[in-house]
């Protein structure tokens, strides 16, 4: 059963949305109910490990002071640069 809800979102992301929608061929309201949807499944179902990636985990500890970002940047700045 469909029901309707009101929303209060500033008028230029509304306007953006709508263009998304419109190019993706989908209606808004799909789009947002899909989006409710996947935020609201993501936190009641734990996503299964294979047997590899259960023996790596918790394989590495990183330190207190790890700044993944950081890591991330520099390693893919030396990659492509």
């Amino acid at each position: 059963m469909n029901t309707k809800l009101t929303l209060t979102i500033e008028q230029s992301i509304i306007e953006k949305a709508k263009r998304y929608a419109k190019g993706k061929g989908r209606s808004l309201s799909d789009i947002i109910e899909n989006y409710l949807k996947a935020i609201t499944n993501e936190s009641e179902s734990e996503i299964e490990l294979t047997p590899i990636v259960k023996s790596l985990k918790g394989s590495f500890k990183a330190p207190k002071d790890f700044d993944y970002k950081k890591e991330l940047t520099k390693g893919l700045t030396e990659k492509y640069l």
